[in-house]
Order: C-alpha cells, then structure tokens, then sequence
C-alpha cells in the first residue's frame, strides 16, 4: 500500500492451474494466426501488469522447462508475443508463493536454482496456523464480519467454547 505500484494494476496468476501447452500464450500473450484458435492480438500477464505487479501463485509447480521460460522473462525484463520475435518490455514487480520446499527442490534438481535467486529478492515465510494460534481469533472475527457484510447479516460473535476449539484444532 505505501510502495510507488500501489495505485496500478495486480495481476494473479496460479500457475498450478495453468497448462504446459497455455503457458506462453497465458503469461507472454500471442499474435494474431499464431495458433488455430489465434483470432485477434493478446497481451500476456507480464504485459498486462506493466507498471503494475504480478503474482505468481504456486511456483514450485513449474516443471523445469516452464521454469527456464520464466527465467529468460525475469532476466530479460522482455516478453515476446508466440508468433512474432519481438521483445516487448515490461517493468512489473514480482510476487510469488508457493508450499513447495524450493530449498530442497533445488538441492534435489526440480528447481532452477538460478530462478530461485531471481525471485527470492525478499523471502517471507509463513508458518501454518497450528505454529500461530494466537491469529485464530483475529483471522475468525475478519471472516465473521466480512461473511456478514456480503451476506447483509446482523453480527455475529464468536462463542468462546468456540475459539477454543478451533484454537486446539491442528491447523
């Protein structure tokens, strides 16, 4: 919220969803005749996120060949269009998650590692719930009122039996 994007656009992609054969026209875009289904010119996510930020959900999934497209994209800082050989660049911030242990990943050779160091500028890590359950009732009261709100109902309170429950569940 405070950073120089924070006004520009926030474009999420999860890559577990994606597949090998849409990648490039997903993330890169495509011209016009560059595949049957090619009917009209696209701009990729990268593309669409000029200026802006994309987030790359579910990166560990990324099979080895994915990863060295991605890789040439994020060293480049260009994208090019299937169908054509022109660069187009593109200034995005990148964000990415996955709960994969790329580490191992890596070390086990799933993961570039040179990718790794490309996107790991600011690692966060978070641990599960069951390591916080101090968050639970912060995390259950937020849904409560926004549940509420988008179901136009009165407020609801949380039961302290309740609370207690979840906070023994193993998240």
């Amino acid at each position: 919220r405070a950073s120089a994007r924070a006004g520009e656009v926030f474009i999420s992609v999860d890559l577990g969803a994606i597949t090998e054969s849409l990648f490039e026209s997903e993330l890169f875009g495509y011209r016009k005749g560059a595949f049957t289904d090619a009917r009209e010119d696209r701009a990729g996510r990268f593309e669409a996120a000029h200026k802006g930020t994309i987030f790359l959900d579910e990166i560990g999934n990324l099979s080895p060949s994915l990863q060295s497209k991605l890789l040439t994209v994020l060293q480049n800082r260009t994208v090019v269009r299937l169908g054509t050989n022109k660069e187009t660049p593109i200034d995005v911030r990148v964000v990415c998650a996955t709960n994969m242990p790329l580490y191992q990943m890596v070390s086990e050779g799933k993961f570039r590692q040179d990718l790794l160091y490309r996107i790991n500028t600011v690692e966060l890590n978070i641990p599960p719930l069951r390591e916080r359950t101090e968050d639970i009732e912060a995390l259950a009261e937020h849904f409560i009122e926004m549940y509420c709100k988008r179901y136009k109902m009165p407020r609801k309170r949380l039961n302290a039996s309740t609370l207690k429950r979840l906070q023994m569940h193993n998240w």
